[in-house]
């Protein structure tokens, strides 16, 4: 059985999607999937995500960590599913869809590759020694550091999403370097187990830890860099509550094609 897929990539994050509106979806192999996402007995990405039809929603987005396992919410992931759900012609300029922490809305351009995703409101943001800690559809563990270029980030977000506080949840760790014009950001991301060349959840979560930690009130607009691009984050922050938040970005239809069902 050959298994018709498509793959993408935002800033760097890369994604095999499947359209999945004809069937519905169970009994998922979670093997499968992870031999899917397998970059080099698979097609390679770092998690796969189904298109399914809903009743109250233009789409429903189910997305699997490149382990195999359902994951949390995937922002960069959320953007690309929006670029695929344009291509298929399930939506043209906006959109209201459905994912594991809630309704979406997004908007995208007209050539398709750049989306604006609504993410979830966050109010609660905790502290972990001179780290923050806050979940913005995934849980996230943002640090502060220097020379981050040369950083062994595997080593060190490793060590951090095994300690006995993260270890049976797992968490992801963000590490941040403060450039006059921009937060360059490095992730190491748990499902995938490895250092991502982006993370969505991850550079919202890092651009409302510096907002709080900077006293920044108002409307903000933090642009950042990550290993695999560029991405900005639009948000109003009272001083209490992080609301219209926006992770904006590229979103690219990489290639298409069949595999057989490994």
């Amino acid at each position: 059985m050959k298994i018709k897929f498509y793959k993408y990539q935002g800033a760097g994050n890369d994604f095999v999607l499947i359209d999945h509106r004809e069937s519905p979806l169970k009994n998922i192999d979670t093997g499968l999937v992870a031999k899917l996402c397998d970059r080099r007995f698979g097609i390679g990405a770092d998690g796969l995500m189904f298109l399914l039809s809903h009743p109250n929603y233009d789409f429903e987005m189910v997305y699997h960590n490149a382990d195999g396992n359902v994951g949390s919410m995937c922002g960069n992931g959320g953007r690309c599913i929006v670029a695929f759900a344009k291509h298929l012609g399930v939506i043209d300029s906006e959109t209201n869809f459905l994912a594991v922490d809630g309704p979406h809305y997004a908007k995208i351009s007209a050539e398709g590759n750049w989306v604006e995703l609504q993410m979830i409101d966050v109010d609660n943001v905790q502290l972990d020694g001179e780290a923050f800690v806050l979940n913005t559809g995934s849980p996230h563990y943002v640090k502060e550091v220097s020379s981050l270029a040369q950083m062994d980030v595997y080593t060190e977000g490793y060590n951090i999403r095994n300690n006995e506080t993260y270890k049976h949840e797992g968490i992801n760790v963000n590490f941040i370097e403060q450039k006059p014009d921009h937060l360059f950001v490095r992730t190491f991301e748990r499902g995938v187990e490895d250092e991502t060349y982006a993370c969505g959840t991850g550079v919202t979560a890092v651009a409302m830890a510096m907002a709080k930690k900077q006293n920044q009130i108002g409307k903000i607009e933090t642009p950042i860099k990550v290993l695999g691009g560029n991405l900005q984050i639009n948000f109003n922050y009272d001083g209490h509550r992080f609301t219209d938040v926006f992770l904006c970005g590229p979103a690219e239809r990489v290639f298409e094609g069949e595999i057989d069902q490994l």
